[in-house]
């Protein structure tokens, strides 16, 4: 006999704070079905069914998500062979640790199964098409644990930007995690003054976008960025070997993590004046291991 519910909902918890996961959240698929009444202006319609979990994995009841950081000073540095190696390794441990979580909950007799962090096989499909078979990012919103930036990326409270994310489907019915609906982006445009192809919009105010894809009030929400602006950054980085850019996400002032490496100040990023030893530690990091030198 299956355990009850809230015992295997208990022992899920259990297990991810065991495997070292600091973020997790559930979606009932409904949630792709009946989205939220307001959504962020990213959506310039709601997801098209083809992309819902549903789709994908038609026995599929919950989606679960889980959130690793990636550490700011670290991501200061980008691009650079520094974050591009701590991009690669943070990718790593999501699919095993979403692989482990599978097998916890199928063995549990509750078939489960993960999917890839990036569901692509190369940046050249990317400029082709800039989109991906099922979205994780929309998932951990849908999940509880966040709201969208202007820059497009999930906003945490505790991190900022500087989380990934990765999901698993799974036929355990679990009751959601609530989506708070605070909007953490604090319209700074720090993100879109500091990106290097100008890929995100910095005009306000946008329109607000409905659960039924029609423009209704105007508000300050966040618009979409020019995906194939960004895309075509990617490319040229990866074959530099410093791959992704990371500018954006290292700019954002949201995230208790600055408080923790005592990097509140954002100035430090524009101006070298006071923040010499900073900044010679990023040229010296972005001095080595790829083939391009940029000092940004």
């Amino acid at each position: 006999m299956k355990p009850a519910i809230s015992n295997i909902e208990s022992e899920l918890l259990d297990k991810c704070s065991g495997l070292g996961i600091p973020m997790v959240g559930f979606s009932p698929v409904e949630r792709w079905e009946n989205p939220p009444e307001e959504l962020p202006q990213h959506f310039s319609s709601w997801i098209p069914s083809d992309f819902w979990p549903q789709s994908i994995y038609p026995e599929a009841q919950t989606v679960v998500v889980i959130g690793l950081p990636v550490q700011l000073p670290i991501v200061e540095t980008a691009p650079s062979i520094y974050y591009h190696e701590l991009y690669e390794t943070v990718n790593i441990l999501l699919d095993e640790k979403a692989y482990e979580i599978v097998n916890f909950l199928t063995l549990k007799g509750y078939p489960s199964i993960p999917l890839p962090r990036d569901g692509y096989g190369d940046i050249e499909v990317l400029m082709e098409k800039p989109l991906t078979f099922f979205s994780h990012k929309h998932a951990a919103y849908l999940a509880g644990l966040g709201s969208f930036g202007l820059n497009n990326i999930l906003l945490t409270p505790e991190w900022g930007p500087r989380v990934r994310f990765t999901s698993i489907f799974t036929t355990l019915r679990l009751e959601g995690t609530p989506i708070p609906g605070d909007d953490l982006c604090t319209r700074c445009l720090s993100c879109a003054e500091s990106c290097p192809v100008r890929a995100i919009e910095s005009e306000y105010p946008v329109k607000r976008i409905t659960s039924e894809g029609d423009t209704g009030s105007t508000d300050d929400f966040p618009p979409l960025i020019n995906k194939i602006s960004c895309a075509t950054r990617s490319r040229k980085l990866r074959r530099e070997y410093r791959s992704p850019c990371g500018i954006c996400i290292k700019v954002c002032p949201v995230g208790e993590d600055r408080k923790l490496f005592e990097r509140e100040n954002t100035t430090m990023y524009t101006q070298r004046d006071g923040f010499e030893k900073y900044h010679q530690a990023w040229d010296h990091v972005r001095s080595y291991g790829s083939k391009k030198i940029i000092f940004r």
